[in-house]
């Protein structure tokens, strides 16, 4: 099997409601890219990345160029395999991690529909009938952040991610744990999100604050140091997201103890691939994942569910329905979350088919 071409699509994704976060991060509409790698036995492999702005070094439009410089590596390669094409891609292009996840994505779409297999049995097998969901609640007024929760709560989700940060209040952010803790009540999960918008000395203010209650701290400052002083201040559990994107970062936040729960976002580490050599190592730390991406649709929301259902269940905190909070769907036919939990599609591959005529016109060909 021969790979004869790749066809690439921006679509704007709209956001159901702003997501706000700290140090002026936003998240309404952003640019999803999405791929398709034709093959010569008429298969087709469906690949998305979707970085948002100001998050990290990754930006949608650097997406196509990264594959056109790549194409003499990819066309007229053999897709099936995807970490022996992806090894010579990084040799070829090093970098662009986020540009590289869309092709392996791709990758792993071919390769499943080719065995006749869903992605989870070639990842590990499948380890769970469905997966717990989190839900991710934008920085706004502490009593409609716990709105938000009880609203989510009555869905069946059981566990809320709280974006801090947004109006660099720290005692607005005691708030907003607080409430929350007390729309959800005992028991589930709760954690606090700054994506490395805060200071030490503010995330410690904040975590002594409500040391009292249930919660955990997520990534309140860029570097890893910086969360391992947060952790020992306050004596919270930290998880980490922006700083942990290859297995150096992994092994240095283990070693300084802040990682008690890590988020393994496709798009950081590059992929399937990286991601699934990523989740093997957390499995070998004994830190718990969350598999997700940085944003996208259907595409990569399936490629997240077939790993994150190829996980120990004992390990994975939870994964992220991605569809679930944007507009348009690019497959409205593939699974979507049910008493806060969600499961993978069945078909092979990905079992994801985005609407082609909603794409149009491609604004990449590559042959």
């Amino acid at each position: 099997m021969k790979i004869t071409g790749l066809r690439l699509w921006q679509v704007p994704l709209t956001s159901r409601e702003t997501y706000h976060m700290a140090d002026g991060k936003t998240c309404d509409t952003v640019e999803t890219v999405v791929i398709a790698l034709d093959t010569d036995t008429g298969l087709t492999g469906w690949g998305e990345s979707c970085p948002i702005p100001h998050y990290l070094p990754a930006y949608a439009r650097g997406v196509a160029p990264a594959l056109a410089e790549l194409a003499p590596v990819v066309i007229g390669a053999d897709p099936v395999g995807p970490e022996a094409l992806i090894t010579r891609a990084e040799r070829w292009l090093p970098g662009h991690a986020y540009a590289k996840s869309a092709l392996d994505i791709a990758l792993w779409d071919i390769t499943g529909q080719a065995a006749g297999l869903p992605l989870y049995r070639l990842l590990g097998g499948r380890q769970a009938a469905d997966l717990p969901l989190y839900h991710s609640i934008t920085c706004i007024a502490p009593q409609e952040m716990a709105r938000i929760a009880r609203e989510a709560q009555a869905e069946g989700i059981n566990q809320f991610q709280v974006k801090l940060g947004a109006d660099g209040d720290w005692q607005a952010d005691v708030a907003r744990l607080t409430l929350v803790r007390e729309a959800i009540g005992d028991g589930p999960l709760l954690y606090g999100d700054w994506n490395c918008g805060a200071t030490s000395l503010d995330a410690i203010r904040v975590g002594r604050a409500v040391a009292h209650l249930d919660v955990m701290l997520e990534q309140p400052c860029s570097t890893i140091e910086d969360c391992a002083r947060v952790k020992t201040s306050t004596g919270l559990p930290m998880k980490l997201d922006e700083a942990a994107h290859d297995a150096a970062s992994l092994l240095k936040a283990h070693t300084l103890g802040c990682m008690d729960a890590v988020a393994l976002k496709l798009g950081k580490f590059g992929g399937l691939s990286a991601t699934r050599a990523a989740r093997d190592l957390c499995l070998h730390l004994g830190a718990r994942m969350c598999v997700e991406d940085t944003w996208g649709s259907d595409v990569v929301t399936a490629a997240l569910l077939h790993l994150g259902a190829a996980t120990d269940p004992r390990r994975l905190l939870n994964v992220c329905d991605l569809s679930g909070y944007v507009e348009p769907r690019l497959d409205p036919g593939v699974p979507a979350r049910v008493n806060g939990r969600i499961r993978p599609p069945e078909t092979p591959g990905l079992g994801v088919a985005p609407d082609q005529d909603f794409l149009g016109q491609p604004a990449l060909i590559l042959d």
